[in-house]
This record gives C-alpha cells, sequence and structure tokens, in this order.
C-alpha cells in the first residue's frame, strides 16, 4: 500500500485525480451492475428475453459509441466527456432503481452505456497526456485503482442489497453526481496533441486514424487477448457451474475476487519486474502466451474431479490476470505510441470499438464451442481453442515487433 501510495503521488494533479476517479467509477459500477439481472427478472418480473434485451443495450450503447467518445475528446478536450459521462451514468444509474416499465429500463440502460463511451477513452487520453514519458508506470497504477473498484464493488452491493435495489441504484448514483461535480472544480482543462484542430471535419478525423496501419494491425492483433480476458465471466463459470454443481456459484464469486486481488496486489511489481527485463513489446507477447497458457490446465484437468477442475480453475484465474497486469500497461502505452501522439483519445475510441467486438463476436463462438463440446464429449476442446487464441495473439505481435510496425507511428492528416 506504501508503494502504491507512493507511485501515486509521483504523478501530477489531473493523473492522480484520474486514478481516484477510476476507483469510484468501478466501486459504483460493480455495486450495482452484478445484481441487475436478478432485480429485472426477479423483482420486476421481466421475461428472460427483456432482461436480455436491457442488458444487451446497455453493452451495444457503450462498445458501439467508443469512437464517438474519443471524436469528442479529441474536438472538445478532455475534461468535458468525462464530466458529461458522469453526470449521464448519474441519471441513468437513478432511473434503473425507480422505473419499472420496459421502454424506461431500455432508455436508463442506454445512458450508463453511453457515459462509459464518453469517458472511458477520455480518461485515457488524459491519463497519456499528464504522465509524459511516465505512461507505463501511469498505466500500470491506473489498473490497481481500476480493479480496486472491482474489487470491492460487487461487496459493497450486497451490503446495500440487504436493504434494497434502490438504495444500490441511489448510492451509486450518488458517487456518480458527487464525481462529476468534482471533475468540474478539480480537474484542470486539457486537450490532445498539438495536430489536433477543431477546423478538421470529423470524417477527416477517422479517415486519419483507419489510414494508420501499423495502429489497425495491432487492434486486430490484440482482439484475441479481449476475448481470453472475458472467459473470467463465461467459460470458467459455465466450467464451474457443470462440474461442481450448486457450489458453482460461489466459486465463480471467489474467482472474481482472486482475479482482482491479483491485479491490485501484483501489478505495480509485475510492471516493475517486466520494465527491467524486457522491451515493450516482449512484455506484451510473454502477457499474451501467460493468458492463453492459463486455459491449458482445464484442457487436461480429468472430467469428474471437482478438486482437479477446481485447482485448474484457480490457476488459470491467477495467469490469466497476472498476464492481463503485464499486458495492459504497455499495450495503453503502445497505442498512444502508434498514434504518433496525435488523435489519442479517437485511436482509443476505435481500439475499444475493436475489442468490443471482439468480445461480442467471442462470445458467441465461445458458447457455440462449448456446447458441441457437451455434444461430442470432448470438454477439451474450448480450453484448446482459447490457448491457441493466446498463443495466436502472441505471435501476432511478435511479428508485428519484428517488421518495426511498432514503432512510434507518425500517421499524416487526411484531408477532408
Amino acid at each position: 500500500m506504501k508503494h502504491l501510495w507512493r507511485q501515486t503521488r509521483s504523478f501530477p494533479r489531473g493523473a492522480r485525480l484520474l486514478m481516484g476517479n477510476q476507483f469510484a467509477i468501478n466501486l459504483a459500477f460493480y455495486m450495482l451492475m452484478p445484481y441487475l439481472a436478478a432485480h429485472l427478472s426477479d423483482g420486476l418480473g421481466l421475461a428472460a428475453w427483456a432482461v436480455g434485451l436491457v442488458l444487451g443495450v446497455r453493452n451495444f450503447s457503450q462498445q458501439g459509441m467508443f469512437l464517438i467518445g474519443g471524436t469528442l475528446a479529441d474536438r472538445l478536450g478532455y475534461k468535458i466527456p468525462i464530466m458529461a459521462g458522469c453526470l449521464l451514468r448519474t441519471l441513468g444509474f437513478g432511473l434503473l432503481g425507480w422505473v419499472d416499465d420496459l421502454p424506461a429500463l431500455i432508455a436508463a440502460s442506454a445512458a450508463t452505456g453511453f457515459a462509459g463511451a464518453l469517458f472511458n477513452p477520455a480518461v485515457r487520453a488524459y491519463l497519456a497526456t499528464e504522465a509524459g514519458e511516465r505512461r507505463v508506470d501511469a498505466f500500470a497504477t491506473f489498473n490497481v485503482y481500476y480493479q480496486a473498484g472491482m474489487l470491492l464493488g460487487p461487496l459493497v452491493g450486497l451490503a446495500l442489497l440487504a436493504a434494497d435495489f434502490r438504495l444500490v441504484c441511489t448510492v451509486a448514483a450518488a458517487v456518480f453526481a458527487a464525481l462529476t461535480l468534482l471533475q468540474w472544480r478539480a480537474l484542470p482543462g486539457r486537450r490532445g496533441g498539438p495536430a489536433t484542430t477543431d477546423r478538421e471535419s470529423v470524417l477527416a478525423q477517422w479517415r486519419a486514424v483507419v489510414a494508420n496501419r501499423p495502429f489497425l494491425l495491432f487492434s486486430v492483433a490484440m482482439i484475441g487477448s479481449y476475448v481470453l480476458t472475458f472467459q473470467v465471466y463465461l467459460a470458467l463459470p459455465l466450467a464451474a457451474s457443470e462440474t461442481l454443481g450448486a457450489e458453482g456459484t460461489a466459486v465463480t464469486s471467489g474467482l472474481f475476487v482472486v482475479s482482482a486481488a491479483v491485479a491490485v496486489v501484483g501489478q505495480l511489481r509485475l510492471t516493475s519486474w517486466a520494465k527491467r527485463r524486457w522491451q515493450p513489446s516482449d512484455a506484451l507477447v510473454r502477457g499474451l502466451v501467460a493468458m492463453g497458457l492459463a486455459y491449458a490446465p482445464l484442457a487436461f484437468s480429468p472430467r469428474g474431479s471437482s478438486t482437479a477442475v477446481l485447482t485448474a480453475l484457480v490457476v488459470a484465474v491467477v495467469l490469466l490476470a497476472a498476464g492481463s497486469a503485464v499486458v495492459y500497461p504497455f499495450e495503453m502505452d503502445t497505442v498512444v505510441a502508434l498514434s504518433g501522439d496525435r488523435l489519442v483519445a479517437t485511436h482509443y475510441g476505435l481500439y475499444n470499438t475493436f475489442s468490443g467486438l471482439g468480445i461480442t463476436l467471442g462470445n458467441l463462438a465461445t458458447g457455440a464451442l462449448w456446447d458441441y463440446a457437451r455434444r461430442h464429449d470432448a470438454r477439451w476442446l474450448p480450453w484448446t481453442v482459447l490457448t491457441a487464441i493466446g498463443l495466436a495473439c502472441a505471435a501476432s505481435v511478435a511479428g508485428l515487433a519484428r517488421t518495426g510496425r511498432l514503432g512510434a507511428a507518425q500517421p499524416k492528416p487526411v484531408a477532408a
């Protein structure tokens, strides 16, 4: 904790505020979202398709609008989208607790999703600007606060849920309202690099980003890493429920805690260790290899042995979290380097759009593969494919590095 505090204080005031801001954002988000589906189905009596629609709208409005959020950040400055996102999530979370008709719930869900699309690219671009040459350290520290919010949020939400779901929503909305006020009063205004200009059209901004071939190749190469990370929400819980039955839910909750705890405790140490030993591209490759190999023990776990499966699940979560902790700060730094310090938020927005699309398609493919494996008694198949995805991502990034495509690209402006 002392190391985290010293590291945090070594950054400028704006960066420190963004780190605390992200902790509060995740605390409020995860105190509500894990329990929303149960509230919609059990509390409000919505049909399963309606619950899926409400949750799907939130995901689509966030993943599909990241590019818009990044573009606005580059044009208006980073502070305005961050404030607007916090304010919009205040309204959305407040509505989720106090409305019960489907159209209003859909509107509230869309608002919470678009809020994330507004502040996520802006926060990362702002942090990169504030950190300067210390971007890797800044993103590592930022991720500690990010994961700590994820770790504590569900616990706070569970405690509040003992009283009423409306209380959960009200407290979460109050957190975002306080964050909105805090950003307004305390967050210094910042804009993108000197090449960013309001006179440039939006289409010209987008064409400049799309013309950045090294960035696009890196974005595609990294899609698989997000598919691997998301299996904490899909494949691993399925394996826990299938093998451990009623105890699977408790095990899944424990896996979330282990994953966040590894990142909180190990992020700064892992980043420092990787920086001393490897080049950034080497750290990315090795982290991706670890993420892929995380699923290998599950492919060889004897079927029917709950102890073996539980051990493999824990090993998978620890390796996945450690690999992600190694990858994340170098990944975020690489996006900035490939942007040439121009239209950084728009690059982050498009990068997040790629990863969101990859998660959606990856989940569909993983679910279909899981069903196929069950029908054909090939339980090893999903884990083998996930391992192969991680190794393929690592090979792709290694290939980009070997051909010099992960250097600091300088995309040229494209005329409108």
